[in-house]
């Protein structure tokens, strides 16, 4: 009993070893794979047609509320509709390219964004249009500024160029989006706040109490304003006021040349409104969600969402993939 015992748990423990040297080998050549593929797989564009996701949608809806009848005079008149649209593009309908901008307080998706207006601009012509759903609630002015930039190659190129906003354009968001031909908003969408805020604590008297000497040395009498550790000034905090007095004006500027309907006194102060009150004040030109504005484009032209897509390194995909082995060896 004892040996049959033995060759049961040494049977076990050979399976399970076995199971192991297989995971290894899968390892191995997933990596191997994974370092092959991983230049051509970090990135990429993908393009999605938004008239054929809006066909589908109609056509599941139809396919389930319509009679037989119903739903034979509806492909009937679909495919009549389709033989239309073939025909008006040899005459080269007008594109809509849609592009989705989701800021944090570094505009880090700028880097896409960047790609995608790129891509776009090496077939865009004047007919066409370059459609952006904006949110974000601001950041710092040279990321935001960055993605004004990016925004107003496509204006220069004469395309174009609206931006929507269902949510939120606040500071640097609306540097952003005022930029556009046109500007739409939902009712109680947020714009606005033109101003600069900056704040920064001061941990002096902390260390000063518990005798820990800081030091900072500087050539240039500016080349410091505000710091964290040493003892600010009057003088210091008078000349970190002039600098931001300095950013609120190039920002007031800024949106003044691209939006000379504003009466930009009476709506650089800081404040945000939601849409129904920023039409007032002509920081947006129609109250008209993202949705309902591409489901009347879609009528008339092409209407593609262009994305930018970063894959994980293959660093990540690793490590992932090592956590799983340890886990199904685990048994867990």
């Amino acid at each position: 009993m004892e040996l049959a015992k033995f060759l049961v748990e040494y049977g076990m423990f050979l399976a399970k070893l076995g199971t192991i040297a297989i995971l290894l080998v899968l390892a191995i050549g997933a990596i191997i794979v994974l370092i092959m593929r991983s230049k051509d797989d970090l990135e990429h564009l993908n393009i999605k047609n938004i008239n054929e996701k809006y066909e589908t949608l109609s056509f599941m809806l139809n396919s389930q509320i319509l009679s037989k009848k119903g739903l034979k005079q509806y492909l009937k008149q679909h495919k009549q509709e389709q033989k239309e649209k073939d025909k008006n593009s040899a005459e080269e309908r007008k594109r809509t390219f849609v592009l989705d901008f989701k800021g944090d307080i570094k505009a880090s998706t700028v880097s896409s964004l960047r790609e995608e207006i790129t891509a776009i601009l090496t077939i865009a012509d004047k007919k066409d249009e370059v459609f952006v759903v904006l949110e974000s609630g601001g950041g710092t002015v040279h990321g935001y500024g960055l993605g004004a930039s990016q925004l107003k190659r496509i204006c220069d190129k004469g395309i174009t160029l609206t931006v929507a906003v269902d949510k939120v354009a606040a500071s640097g968001g609306y540097m952003m989006a005022c930029v556009a031909d046109k500007i739409i908003a939902a009712p109680f969408a947020i714009l606005g706040s033109i101003g600069v805020l900056a704040q920064i604590p001061n941990f002096h008297r902390l260390l000063k109490k518990m005798d820990i000497d800081f030091e900072q040395i500087t050539a240039g009498d500016h080349k410091r304003t505000l710091t964290l550790f040493g003892e600010n000034t009057d003088k210091d905090r008078e000349k970190f006021k002039e600098e931001l007095e300095d950013t609120h004006h190039l920002f007031k500027d800024f949106v003044k040349d691209n939006r000379p309907q504003i009466d930009i006194d009476k709506i650089a102060t800081g404040e945000h409104w939601y849409g129904r009150r920023a039409i007032e004040l002509n920081l947006i030109d129609e109250l008209i969600t993202s949705d309902d504005y591409l489901t009347n484009a879609a009528m008339d032209s092409d209407v593609f969402e262009v994305k930018h897509e970063r894959k994980k390194p293959v660093t990540e995909k690793l490590i992932s993939f090592g956590a799983n082995i340890l886990s199904s060896i685990d048994g867990r």
